[in-house]
């Protein structure tokens, strides 16, 4: 087995990786997230269903259509492991379908101990097959089984400020029983949350949500209750995930408008607990 080292890992890139997405896979995104639990809903139902002419991407779709494989097969210990921050920068509006090119890479490591695990820095850029610049993504992994590698520990990364006042807008989502199951089709498979055997060793009560498709149901929310379902509008969304979503819970996102920028927060209210915090997202004017 390979011997994980700082230099080992800072040496892993992948260039010129291709990606194709079709419509079917933009409609299962937009399933994933919840887009489409009312059937009468017009609005929603242009992101999931493709017969009237409309169908639109949700602008999260990017942090599944070109995943980087940097981190997964290398000899670290993935069921342990859990996503920290994400940021997506929009270029241009996603297509519905396309061909893309990657070039990915980690960024940084940093070290926090031999019984605490590393955090793993991570950029992807990627482009349309025409050239074109589309979006790039930044992630931080909490790799929580490893660690002990030397280097740097990590230092103090500035959040994005939240407002102090009561939120603007409270958006409620009820997630379904199913919705790990369903959202790992879009080709994220670790198993802890699939497999409740292993999400118990791993210290969960069940499987658990994936925290990309937390960040994608309050993408929903922010397209729905700010921008109209105008999803040309959104330029960034990041996150911080700071605690697990189990499948079936109740979520409610708060929302604070302050002019092109809208900074969030999701909760699950039944456990008291903030599992989304300093969530940020650029949009344009209307």
């Amino acid at each position: 087995m390979t011997r994980i080292t700082y230099d080992f890992l800072m040496s892993q890139r992948e260039t010129d990786v291709p990606y194709a997405y079709t419509e079917r896979d933009t409609m299962l995104y937009g399933v994933a997230i919840g887009m489409g639990r009312d059937p009468f809903d017009t609005t929603e139902l242009d992101f999931v269903y493709e017969r009237r002419g409309r169908l639109k991407a949700v602008p999260s779709q990017a942090i599944v259509m070109a995943r980087h494989n940097l981190i997964y097969e290398i000899g670290l210990n993935v069921p342990k492991m859990l996503h920290a921050e994400q940021k997506l920068t929009l270029h241009r509006p996603l297509p519905t379908e396309g061909q893309l090119t990657a070039h990915h890479r980690i960024v940084e490591v940093y070290d926090k101990g031999a019984a605490k695990g590393l955090m793993i820095e991570t950029e992807s850029r990627v482009q349309l097959s025409s050239g074109e610049a589309l979006f790039d993504i930044y992630s931080l992994y909490y790799a929580r089984g490893d660690g002990g590698i030397g280097g740097s520990s990590r230092p103090q990364r500035a959040a994005h400020p939240m407002p102090q006042r009561a939120p603007d807008l409270v958006r409620v989502t009820q997630t379904l029983p199913s919705q790990a199951l369903i959202y790992r089709l879009t080709g994220d498979r670790n198993v802890i949350h699939g497999d409740p055997d292993i999400a118990l060793q791993m210290g969960f009560a069940a499987p658990i949500l994936h925290g990309s498709c937390t960040m994608g149901i309050v993408c929903r929310e922010v397209l729905a209750g700010v921008c109209g379902y105008d999803s040309t509008r959104m330029k960034t969304l990041g996150v911080r995930f700071t605690s697990v979503v189990y499948p079936g819970e109740r979520l409610e996102t708060d929302i604070w408008v302050d002019g092109n920028m809208v900074s969030f927060r999701c909760r699950a209210p039944e456990r008291n607990v903030v599992v989304l915090d300093h969530g940020e997202c650029a949009i344009t004017t209307p």
